[in-house]
């Protein structure tokens, strides 16, 4: 098929599967999350129809790893006339760097985290220990089997204990979720007029109801950490995007209607002025206390997700499956955060860079093979075929066994910096759980 026909299946399989509202003066320039807002669950959304409907299978690898950015990229790549690009958004660099260099490799793979982070950055301290609690932190999954990245369950109590504990930094929440949203937007418009300039004032908003802030997750709703300044207008606001590594003006006014939204609730404020260095053996507590060598809780859940609907429980089908793991990719990308552990450990312990850049293969292979496997479910979502199931349970086996190596090789090497450390092995601290 011609790179012309393939752009005509692009636009026919968006305006009329998938609804698209965003067609007005469509081309080979549009981009394909700025313009046409597909995120990366449409973005597969669009790879499988491609496939089903025009006969026009993505390469694997293009469906999990690349990052392209307009519609005539998509079409040279399916028209095989480029080589599928690197995905921007991984922490993998072809590059090789150097784990002993200087320079941090920035993760986006929780809002909250990064904005504590941010303050710790600024201090020029090292704030990789913080993502010791992401690769495994919560999510929720409904009754109807939904994964979510969000409720109101979901709490952020252990990031505030343990940044206090390794950072000596009291984050304060100023939201009140006993309270309406206008004493909250009331508290936060005086904690604005007092702002001083070591102030951190996190606010959680709903990210779609800012249309112009471009994201990799076009979620509606989006809850999503931030920080906002104030500025020499008083109708502008600067914002600060630690996460998504943006920060500019904003209209007062649009920032305000996205904190009001009814999605979300939530907003913390610190010094960044106590800022100090990490105690070793509060590193090691906290990794403890993170720890879960037995268990990858995301993959047993999708797993039993997955179950669910391929059994019909509760009146549920394999059709179901698009929506209840429309989230995986918002939860998914918390894997990287291995990255800064081992990164953490090696540091310390002057290891190879040689067998670093190995594990960050590996990262990578988890990371890319969620992204995969969610494009299998996605399959069997939409065309019903229950045969599909046992390459996903395979894939799910896979991954759990790639997941379940990258924490024994990081527990070990954990172990080693222990050692390092004065405490000996098989010592208490080894085994126990610290509650933070």
């Amino acid at each position: 098929m011609t790179r012309e026909a393939i752009i005509a299946a692009i636009r026919a399989v968006l305006a009329e599967r998938m609804d698209n509202k965003h067609l007005d003066g469509f081309g080979p320039q549009s981009r394909l999350n700025a313009d046409l807002y597909l995120d990366s669950v449409l973005m597969l959304n669009l790879f499988l129809h491609l496939e089903l409907d025009h006969g026009l299978p993505a390469p694997e690898e293009t469906v999990a790893g690349s990052d392209i950015t307009t519609v005539g990229d998509l079409a040279a790549l399916l028209a095989d006339e480029m080589p599928a690009p690197k995905d921007a958004t991984t922490a993998a660099d072809t590059t090789a760097p150097d784990v002993h260099g200087e320079v941090y490799q920035d993760i986006k793979v929780h809002c909250f985290v990064s904005c504590l982070c941010d303050a710790v950055k600024a201090a020029g301290l090292d704030h990789r220990p913080m993502y010791f609690s992401i690769w495994d932190a919560d999510f929720a999954v409904s009754e109807r089997y939904q994964l979510l990245y969000h409720t109101p369950q979901i709490s952020h109590d252990v990031f505030r204990r343990w940044f206090q504990r390794l950072y000596g930094v009291r984050i304060t929440e100023w939201y009140d979720r006993s309270a309406s949203k206008q004493a909250n937007l009331d508290t936060l418009l005086r904690l604005m007029a007092a702002y001083r300039p070591t102030d951190s004032i996190m606010v959680m908003l709903d990210l779609f109801h800012l249309p112009e802030r471009e994201n990799k997750f076009n979620q509606n709703p989006f809850p999503h950490y931030l920080m906002v300044e104030p500025t020499g207008a008083p109708e502008i606001w600067h914002v600060r995007d630690p996460d998504f590594r943006w920060e500019g003006p904003i209209a007062r006014e649009r920032l305000l209607n996205a904190i009001a939204q009814p999605s979300v609730a939530g907003g913390y404020v610190f010094d960044r002025r106590a800022v100090r260095p990490p105690a070793a053996a509060d590193i090691r507590d906290f990794f403890l206390a993170c720890f879960m060598a037995d268990d990858n809780p995301l993959i047993r859940r999708v797993r039993e997700i997955v179950a669910a609907h391929v059994e019909g429980r509760n009146g549920l089908g394999v059709r179901d499956l698009d929506t209840a793991l429309r989230e995986l990719p918002v939860i998914s990308i918390r894997k990287w955060a291995y990255e800064h552990g081992f990164a953490y450990f090696w540091r310390a312990l002057r290891l190879p860079n040689g067998e670093f850049l190995h594990w960050c293969d590996k990262i990578e292979e988890l990371a890319l093979g969620l992204k995969g496997l969610h494009f299998m479910i996605l399959r069997l979502a939409q065309t019903r075929d229950h045969g599909h199931a046992a390459k996903i349970h395979e894939t799910l086996d896979s991954l759990d066994a790639l997941e379940t190596a990258i924490k024994a090789r990081l527990r070990a090497v954990f172990l080693a910096w222990c050692v390092d450390q004065g405490w000996a092995p098989g010592s208490s601290s080894e085994n126990r759980l610290v509650a933070g």
